[in-house]
């Protein structure tokens, strides 16, 4: 059965999830309220389980081609010397564990694939209204255009206008007391591995390609400040003025406040119903997850699957939507909490986590089937 789908959001999770209805055979159309379709220049993780999935996608040639793999997460005290380094899973033979792709080069693979496989692509423009009768969804749109369709997906971050709409009372995303800075630097010819520092403040470098790599810098920002532009860039070195030795230094490259990307870190599990008839949920929608694990992305990847497989296995779509929601639930759960869980230590809200084991667990789960 040939399904009408409206994907409600043009980021990594609304494509992903246009690639594998359209490769099902299902006629998809995306929205994106971003007139720009806009993605901020630095680099992204996209672990084991995200390489497996891209493969699982049709897309694994394009996306390592964009990327720049490794094998290993090395994990380093505040003082920087390297306390462990993990080896990490290979989940696809003859490719690497990991990879860093810079966020531009992977929306230009998943995007590029979406309209390759028949997706409408519309631009700056939200729902207005929907009502679902049983049978389909009758949707109108900003610009006053209106259609039917078998099924909507919101897939549309955080902050979700489509929860919202059809589950008023979920759970809403609460700042964590955490914010990340990232910044795009040049590569070091050793850096053949995610680095992450340990601390109050903690540090990650990944590669990215063979000329970039991207700092990223957690800090506890009380009160939840918005900063102007101006400044961002002092701002960020002095965050990480009393790191170790090596990232003081990378910190005065750190120079263009324009290029410094800063978001408050926040986190949300929608524990109820994830759908509500033809309208269902996926990734940061129902299960917004703080950076420490690297594995928003990736979640929200293997959604799009999982919710892919399930309308194949069983026509009734609301029933599908049910059934993608139960397969999902707890490995989203672990690794909210999880990552939550070092947030809050970090900050000292909660007992202190060991990195090295934090990271091996994560490895060994994500590495189960989806």
């Amino acid at each position: 059965m040939t399904l009408k789908v409206l994907v409600v959001g043009g980021g990594i999770g609304g494509l992903a999830t246009a690639i594998a209805l359209a490769r099902k055979g299902h006629r998809v159309t995306v929205i994106e309220r971003d007139p720009d379709w806009s993605v901020y220049g630095v680099g992204i993780i996209q672990q084991s389980n995200v390489v497996r999935a891209m493969e699982q996608l049709g897309v694994l040639e394009r996306f390592i081609a964009a990327a720049f793999g490794f094998d290993a997460v090395e994990i380093f005290a505040p003082n920087g010397i390297m306390v462990a380094r993990i080896p990490s899973p290979r989940l696809v033979e003859g490719r690497p564990a990991n990879v860093g792709i810079g966020r531009p080069a992977l929306q230009n693979v998943l995007a590029g694939t979406a309209r390759e496989l028949g997706a409408e692509v519309r631009l700056g423009v939200t729902v207005a209204t929907l009502q679902d009768d049983g049978t389909a969804v009758a949707v109108t749109f900003s610009d006053r255009s209106n259609g039917r369709f078998d099924l909507v997906v919101g897939a549309d971050g955080v902050n979700s206008q489509i929860r919202g709409m059809v589950l008023p009372d979920a759970e809403t995303p609460q700042f964590t007391g955490q914010s990340v800075w990232r910044y795009n630097l040049p590569r070091h010819a050793d850096l053949d591995a995610l680095r992450t520092f340990n601390g109050p403040t903690g540090v990650g470098l990944v590669p990215m390609s063979q000329e970039l790599m991207y700092m990223f810098v957690t800090t506890p920002e009380p009160g939840n400040p918005r900063y102007p532009v101006d400044g961002l860039a002092a701002r960020m070195r002095e965050r990480i003025a009393n790191c170790s030795p090596v990232i003081r230094e990378l910190g005065e490259q750190i120079t263009d406040d324009a290029q410094v990307v800063y978001r408050p870190l926040e986190g949300m599990l929608v524990t109820g119903a994830w759908s509500r008839g033809r309208v269902v949920l996926l990734g940061d929608a129902v299960h917004a997850t703080t950076p420490h694990l690297g594995q928003g992305a990736g979640m929200a990847i293997e959604d799009a699957i999982v919710l892919a497989d399930e309308l194949e296995k069983d026509k009734d779509v609301a029933r599908a939507c049910v059934s993608y929601r139960d397969r999902r639930y707890e490995r989203c759960r672990y690794i909210v909490n999880a990552s939550l869980s070092i947030c809050y230590g970090q900050l000292g809200k909660g007992p202190p986590v060991e990195m090295h084991q934090a990271t091996a667990d994560m490895f060994k789960t994500v590495a189960k089937p989806i």
